[in-house]
């Protein structure tokens, strides 16, 4: 497994990183606790060090899983989560105002929890779940997060950028208090290439890139007959005619397949890495098989410049979350 630096922090992270919101079971349906523990134990063994979770998947219950796997292991684990919203809007709203997203006290409260179901002392780097760049400047979150630095309850700060709004983060760059963010990236969305990974590279900040897989529009797998469990969120994203738009598109990518990757998920993985800004990327992965095939991907190839430059004319910012 190759590393990267994560920005500043100066944590060397595995470049495939483990995206922990589907073995929290909400919202995502078919996980078994059995074989999350196996898959998380299989990325260790591969050399996946960095895990990302949040306190919302499952109520913590992702959370626990995964302190419990980090608990076990000897290896040092990086592991990221999140402190979600008081209000519980996804995406943060236009006009919200911070008292009522992230009060000071919520933030501290959430923290805990989120200790408390890890069964550790301190996380590695703790995010905010959505962000407002009308926030920047206010005092209250940065008075909670210097709180919990000092009291060594979290080593780093990051934000979980709104679904599609790269650039929604970048006055939060501008305060140097930020040392990761995480965003959507992948072959259909390419938007934080504009404006955010450049003002990453020049600030220094870490990318955690999550959804490289499009929700699974990316796997090939997706028909215009595919069906998913009641329950599952994924039957909201890929409704009415939005599986029969993402098949075309991934038709056309199809035709890149070739030496450079064989699958359209490993085309699409791979075409995350390939930007220098990225520091990891976090599929989900619910199984020992998606841990094995994704993890494989980390051999130190690089996609060709040139199929590169064809896979950015298949940029499609749409947002299949409303």
């Amino acid at each position: 497994m190759k590393s990267r630096t994560l920005g500043r922090t100066g944590i060397s992270v595995s470049e495939v990183g483990y995206g922990a919101w589907g073995i929290g079971k909400a919202m995502w349906q078919g996980a078994e606790d059995t074989e999350s523990l196996r898959a998380l134990h299989r990325a260790v063994d591969l050399g996946l060090n960095f895990i990302d979770t949040a306190l919302v998947y499952g109520d913590g219950h992702s959370e626990r899983l995964v302190g419990q796997v980090v608990r076990e292991r000897k290896e040092h684990l990086t592991v990221a989560s999140k402190i979600p919203p008081k209000n519980s809007r996804w995406p943060a709203r236009p006009g919200s105002k911070l008292a009522e997203v992230f009060p000071y006290d919520h933030i501290i409260k959430s923290t805990e929890t989120s200790l408390k179901n890890l069964g550790l002392d301190t996380i590695d780097v703790h995010q905010f779940h959505v962000w407002l760049d009308d926030w920047a400047d206010e005092s209250e979150w940065k008075d909670a997060i210097a709180k919990l630095k000092e009291e060594g309850k979290i080593r780093h700060f990051g934000i979980s950028i709104n679904d599609h709004q790269p650039s929604n983060a970048l006055k939060a760059a501008a305060t140097g208090l930020v040392d990761t963010f995480q965003v959507i990236y992948n072959i259909f969305d390419q938007s934080p290439e504009d404006e955010l990974f450049p003002t990453c590279q020049k600030l220094n900040i870490g990318v955690i890139v999550r959804v490289p897989l499009d929700e699974g529009g990316l796997t090939g797998m997706i028909t215009p007959a595919t069906t998913f469990p009641e329950g599952d969120f994924r039957n909201h994203y890929f409704r009415d005619e939005r599986k029969q738009q993402v098949v075309d598109r991934v038709n056309a990518i199809k035709g890149l397949m070739g030496s450079e990757a064989s699958t359209v998920a490993e085309l699409a993985l791979r075409f995350c890495l390939h930007h220098p800004a990225v520091s990891t990327i976090i599929p989900g992965m619910r199984s020992v098989a998606n841990v094995e095939r994704n993890c494989a991907l980390s051999d130190g190839r690089a996609l060709s410049p040139e199929l590169v430059g064809r896979l950015h004319s298949h940029r499609w910012v749409r947002d299949f979350y409303h």
